[in-house]
């Protein structure tokens, strides 16, 4: 089939790439433009881009889509069997909805009607969900309200993070939007009814509220690794809180229960295990103590 290829992170580079072993003729690949990161603030491109680039494939980067009449001439003359899209983070306009033969199909990292929104995985973790998954999905102009395709599940466990997860689930819907060009599925209507949303994630969403329940803590955390990191601070320090867990304790939340790092919570106590302080490496905690002694009855707010 001919197709276009809308994506933008990492997540999304592996469809690309099973798509170019199916035998597909990827006939443009659209991404965010290149962005200043890093100390010297030098423009990179993000990973769709490189390895579009990589497999030898055209690249379009346009910083918008809505009212954009040039690219959506372009796009339509592309004469598009399907178009294939991947956390490619602009809004797609009812025109480039329509293009392609077969439409656009979009590959979410939740079990629709459930996360729809930008950040699914983080959002599955910390809610305490069991399972989350991949759909496809043929897209409309509300936002992950078309109809499903195909659906596939993945049980979260006890230890898994964003990022073990967005590694499970990009694998995932790599497979499973081959599967979908290759044999079609019938569409089914969401259920609007049992439709829950997440808000795209910042650094503020990362400090920890240690008026929280201690369980709800544990899954932020591990809901924010690796990005945007959870952190609290200890007098001027700001810590990234890479691992803990719940368990039993009381006191005024915030305070440092013993001298293992356990600190109280709104319902019982979070054991940090795994932390990092400014300008070193991640530590594990006993380690860390051994170099900055956070002392029983010190706050982290």
């Amino acid at each position: 089939m001919k197709l276009a290829f809308m994506g933008s992170p990492e997540f999304s580079v592996p469809a690309l790439k099973a798509l170019v072993a199916a035998g597909h003729e990827v006939a443009v690949v659209y991404a965010q433009p290149p962005k200043p990161a890093g100390r010297g603030q030098k423009e990179q491109k993000c990973p769709v881009h490189l390895a579009a680039e990589a497999l030898g494939l055209a690249v379009r980067t346009p910083r918008r889509l809505r009212g954009n009449e040039a690219e959506l001439a372009f796009f339509n003359g592309l004469a598009l069997d399907a178009a294939v899209v991947a956390a490619y983070g602009l809004i797609l306009p009812q025109g480039f909805l329509d293009a392609p033969k077969r439409g656009c199909l979009n590959i979410h990292a939740s079990l629709l009607p459930r996360w729809r929104g930008a950040a699914p995985i983080q959002a599955a973790i910390a809610a305490g969900d069991t399972e989350t998954g991949v759909t496809i999905m043929q897209m409309e102009a509300g936002l992950d309200t078309g109809p499903m395709l195909r659906k596939g599940r993945v049980a979260i466990g006890a230890q898994d993070t964003a990022s073990t997860l967005h590694d499970a689930l990009s694998a995932m819907g790599a497979e499973l939007i081959v599967e979908e060009l290759a044999h079609p599925s019938a569409q089914k209507r969401q259920d609007d009814r049992l439709a829950t949303h997440v808000g795209k994630l910042t650094r503020e969403d990362a400090r920890l509220d240690f008026a929280l329940p201690a369980p709800v803590l544990a899954r932020r955390i591990r809901a924010y690794t690796p990005w945007p990191g959870a952190t609290a601070c200890y007098g001027e320090m700001m810590l990234k809180i890479l691992a803990a867990e719940a368990t039993e304790g009381h006191g005024a939340p915030g305070t440092v229960l013993d001298d293992s790092l356990t600190i109280a919570c709104g319902e019982g106590a979070l054991r940090v295990t795994r932390l990092q302080r400014p300008g070193k490496g991640p530590m594990a905690a006993a380690e860390f103590l051994r170099g900055l002694a956070i002392a029983k009855g010190a706050v982290l707010a």
